[in-house]
């Protein structure tokens, strides 16, 4: 495995898992350093690598009448004021190739969307920012054709990347996961990210917008830490029924260190027990 590096800290074995995580859109400068202190705080307290993640523009929202952000300036904007003064790398993620250089710039880990996951053009822009990439596993794509994304990523730049798992369509309004994708991207070379809250959506299952069921992250969020995941992502707000996107699979900021808590457990018994029947 070709672990990656963030700022002061290495992803993938041996080490403690990532936490990625934060609101799913920036809303508001103080909404978002609210939440980041709280991470924080719950990131140190588990003695997890953290990375602050919020989007500036969703822009693959289901309806067009639906809140996307305030957009690139101004996301990133807030994203450094959070970096700089929490001193903590923090994330985003892009969706066109003009926007990685800029988000390079603020960002220490660049994100692709699932649905973008197979967009050349995107990826190579990304890579050659020199910035270590995690990259969303499409909805619609087997575990083992991520090779051809780290193929590519590779080619074109060193920063490293990690591989995210985010669920499979199943039929329509519904996402499946089969958790034998995470050792089977992890055999491709690459730390494995299981995003926890997005494998629970329900896309466009809410008359014009996603749905989700939020009663089921921390469910699979076990699954995934026993299994051996080398890091998680989750999406988490103090309000979720205000957020205007994705607060269905949103675990409320005052119950998250507690959902945490059985997971990093159970990572943790899970990495002194090595696989012994392969």
């Amino acid at each position: 495995m070709h672990n990656v590096n963030i700022r002061n800290f290495s992803i993938g074995y041996p080490h403690r898992p990532l936490l990625i995580a934060g609101p799913c859109v920036l809303e508001s400068e103080e909404l978002a350093f609210e939440i980041a202190e709280r991470l924080i705080a719950i990131a140190n307290e588990f003695r997890l690598p953290f990375v602050f993640k919020a989007s500036f523009d969703k822009a693959n929202r289901t309806s067009g009448s639906s809140f996307r952000g305030p957009g690139l300036k101004a996301g990133l904007e807030v994203l450094h004021k959070i970096s700089q003064r929490f001193s903590i790398p923090v994330t985003t993620d892009i969706h066109l190739p003009e926007q990685a250089a800029l988000a390079a710039q603020v960002c220490d880990l660049l994100q692709i969307p699932a649905f973008l996951a197979r967009q050349t053009d995107l990826l190579i822009a990304a890579a050659e920012t020199g910035r270590p990439l995690n990259v969303k596993n499409g909805q619609f794509m087997a575990p083992q054709d991520m090779q051809f994304v780290l193929e590519k990523v590779r080619a074109h730049g060193k920063g490293g990347i990690l591989l995210c798992e985010r669920g499979t369509f199943f039929g329509y309004g519904r996402l499946v996961n089969d958790m034998q994708s995470i050792p089977i991207m992890q055999s491709l070379g690459a730390p494995v990210v299981f995003d926890a809250t997005h494998s629970v959506q329900q896309p466009s299952g809410a008359g014009g917008k996603t749905g989700g069921n939020r009663a089921m992250v921390e469910p699979l969020a076990r699954a995934a830490a026993a299994i051996g995941a080398n890091g998680f992502f989750f999406e988490t707000h103090p309000r979720p029924e205000e957020s205007p996107s994705d607060g269905p699979n949103m675990i409320p900021l005052d119950k998250f260190a507690q959902c945490l808590k059985g997971i990093v457990k159970i990572w943790e018994t899970a990495a002194e027990i090595p696989t012994s029947c392969v």
